[in-house]
């Protein structure tokens, strides 16, 4: 790929000089009538379906449009509780001399970055590639009417964003043979990214090339601070944990572990962590974990709960057991649907102002608390301060002492110092429900509910709390009614009772991987019956036969000016990993040799990137190497008690193990021939050779040792 010409260079000053809002307005901002945005079920497509640019969303009549009026595109991509994409919206696109110019000389796109992941992964390549890497959301993209982009950036002020569209229509008019080359050159480099090649040499996995990627992903680690880096903005990455965690179980290294637990104690104490109400935030924008960017996501408190309750497990450890009740309380009450369903994300903003929703004056709190030993203790807790320990005199609730060095400096029990903290946070939380509540992005997305259905699953296991199971149920009642149809075939997205998109790659990967969970703490077969129904779809029309990976589009999809393979890990596990971990998983409980191949090459295929590189970038391809030097054991459960056996078993830290069983023998080949009337027996296997049976879960463990 040639270096961005300079005709093209200069504007991206922009992204990084342009990051304070612009009070400048020539052009009224008022309401105008509907927009084709306004047919759409998205709520940040709905956000725009009143502004005065005539926004279409992503599909065939757009296109043609600007095919048929050689008209650029105007991409813009981003989603509801994107801060950026509100103020850009507000100076921009509700402005009537904006939209004119924008209405006259291109045909604009609005797209939901979480409803079509595939078609912001092919722009945000595109940024990167001629960006340096300075991209984000809100994501613009000039493209030529067949979708091939010529230049990317991301916010805005109103004055910046109409001198790149009076450039570009200069350009179209005066020199588009220069649109057309840089078109080329940049559609090439998209369709480059992320190729990975068939592998056809011996597929040796060894454990001494395990440890040393493992070790380099220790040493990325903030051992001080907490963190998969040192320096700001820190993302919690639960991926990179889950991986060290299951790594640190085969090792037995106490110093890994430690690690481990300053990273999670530090989110659990950090700003990042809502105090009062449970849950996560997207990140953290210091190096210290105090002030977070405020929006809730789906995803992230998911993960974190899924995280937790498997470090809960390993450790035993109240802070962490903590976590998972109150995230789980706080996805019950604000991302829940009456269905079953979970709702995508809580905006960071409320009345325009990010987190105004969560942080406190220190009158506030005394105020609320009219207590005067009570608020010097809560304040103390949460590092509350007079002036404030944020800006404009607000406080984020943070922790900095563990209840250790704080019960012995208060003198309390640890009853004692949890009455009083449980009383005080009540007393706030109903403060602060009378605020303006930042909005809700009520999509329902499946590989983002296949998470949570999973995080239930193992809160669950954890914890052993009936209720989760029963949301975890009701979760795949609702993915198995509403997501997944009688071939196979995944809906990407629900609201208001309607589906409009295809499924991806991830949705199939990671809603057979929740599935199979639910399998594991039920032993209905049904879902793991709906599990490989999926896989094999993903099969006959993700798969790359050539490569044995798999696309990120549907073969059934409309292309785009690139099919592109998911092969990285970030804040949410890559589609090619959650695939092969699902089909090696698949392969042990089904018996499906084939099942056990595909994920095997499809690792042998990453060798090179996995050892060459960064492995932060796929440490959830860490976790199917440990399967293949490590084999998991595969543990059946067969007999009138199994239920207390499976639960023993499960509330401890499994990482190499499956769960199989039931009250009788079932239709899995594993458990053929293991049913004793009158006896409840526990089998040990590994690679289908199975140790003496056993009927109390200790010695099970011990088995495993």
């Amino acid at each position: 790929m040639e270096k961005l010409p300079l005709y093209f260079a200069f504007l991206l000053v922009f992204i990084c000089a342009c990051k304070t809002p612009d009070t400048e307005s020539t052009g009224n901002s008022e309401q105008h009538s509907t927009n084709h945005l306004a047919r759409e079920s998205s709520p940040y497509l709905l956000q725009h379906a009143h502004n005065p640019v005539d926004w279409y969303p992503w599909g065939e009549e757009a296109l043609k449009k600007s095919v048929a009026e050689n008209k650029m595109l105007v991409i813009s991509i981003g989603y509801a509780a994107c801060h950026w994409c509100h103020v850009m919206e507000s100076e921009s696109f509700q402005d009537t001399s904006v939209a004119r110019v924008m209405n006259e000389n291109f045909v604009s796109i609005k797209v939901d970055r979480e409803e079509r992941p595939d078609v912001d992964d092919v722009y945000m390549t595109a940024c990167q590639l001629a960006g340096d890497g300075n991209c984000g959301w809100p994501l613009n993209v000039l493209a030529l009417p067949d979708g091939r982009p010529v230049w990317t950036g991301t916010y805005f002020p109103k004055k910046n964003w109409l001198e790149v569209l009076d450039y570009f229509v200069k350009v179209q008019k005066n020199e588009p043979e220069k649109l057309e080359t840089f078109a080329e050159q940049l559609t090439q480099g998209i369709r480059s990214i992320e190729t990975v090649h068939f592998d056809d040499g011996e597929k040796e996995f060894s454990q001494a090339t395990l440890d040393d990627m493992m070790q380099k992903l220790l040493k990325a680690a903030d051992k001080k601070k907490g963190g998969t880096r040192a320096e700001a903005p820190k993302f919690p990455m639960p991926v990179i944990w889950e991986s060290l965690l299951a790594w640190q179980h085969s090792k037995k290294d106490q110093a890994v572990l430690q690690t481990i637990q300053t990273s999670l104690d530090a989110m659990a104490m950090g700003g990042i962590y809502d105090h009062l109400g449970g849950g996560f935030s997207r990140y953290s924008t210091d190096a210290d974990w105090h002030v977070p960017h405020f929006e809730k996501m789906l995803y992230d408190n998911a993960q974190l709960v899924s995280l937790y309750s498997h470090a809960y497990a390993a450790t035993k450890k109240d802070l962490y057991k903590n976590v998972v009740e109150e995230t789980l309380e706080f996805v019950k009450e604000n991302l829940t649907s009456g269905e079953g369903g979970f709702y995508s994300s809580l905006d960071a903003d409320s009345e325009g102002e990010e987190g105004k929703y969560y942080v406190w004056t220190k009158d506030e709190i005394e105020k609320t608390l009219n207590d005067p030993a009570l608020s010097e203790l809560f304040c103390d807790y949460f590092n509350v301060e007079k002036n404030g320990n944020w800006e404009a005199g607000k406080n984020v609730l943070i922790r900095k002492q563990s209840d250790e060095t704080f019960l012995k400096k208060y003198k309390l029990s640890p009853d004692e110092l949890a009455k009083k903290l449980s009383e005080a946070k009540a007393l706030l939380l109903k403060v602060r429900k009378t605020r303006v509540a930042p909005a809700t992005d009520d999509k329902i997305l499946t590989a983002w509910n296949a998470l949570m259905l999973k995080a239930y699953c193992d809160a669950f296991a954890a914890l052993g709390e009936e209720n989760y199971r029963a949301a975890a149920l009701k979760s795949g009642a609702f993915l198995a009614k509403n997501a997944l149809q009688k071939d196979g075939r995944l809906n990407r997205n629900f609201k208001d009772g309607k589906s409009s998109i295809n499924a991806f790659l991830d949705d199939y990967a990671l809603t057979a991987q929740a599935f199979a969970a639910l399998y594991q703490i039920t032993f209905d077969e049904k879902w793991l019956n709906h599990a490989r129904q999926i896989a094999d779809y993903a099969i006959a029309h993700f798969k790359d036969e050539k490569t044995g990976m798999f696309f990120y589009t549907s073969n059934l999809d409309p292309a785009l000016v690139a099919r592109k393979m998911d092969v990285a890990d970030n804040v949410i596990p890559g589609g090619n990993s959650s695939m092969a971990k699902a089909l090696y998983l698949l392969g042990l409980y089904q018996y499906n040799e084939t099942y056990l191949a595909d994920a095997a090459q499809m690792l042998h295929n990453m060798k090179k990137s996995l050892t060459g590189s960064d492995p932060g970038f796929f440490a959830n391809w860490l976790q199917i190497w440990q399967y293949q030097v490590r084999p998991p054991y595969e543990v059946a459960i067969v007999g009138d008690d199994f239920e207390k056996s499976r639960a023993a078993l499960a509330a401890n830290y499994l990482p190499n193990a499956i769960l199989l069983g039931g009250k009788d023998e079932g239709s899995l080949e594993l458990l053929k021939g293991k049913l004793l009337e009158g006896e409840t027996r526990i089998y040990v296997c590994q690679n289908k050779v199975c140790k003496l049976p056993v009927t109390e879960a200790v010695k099970a463990l011990n088995l495993m040792k």
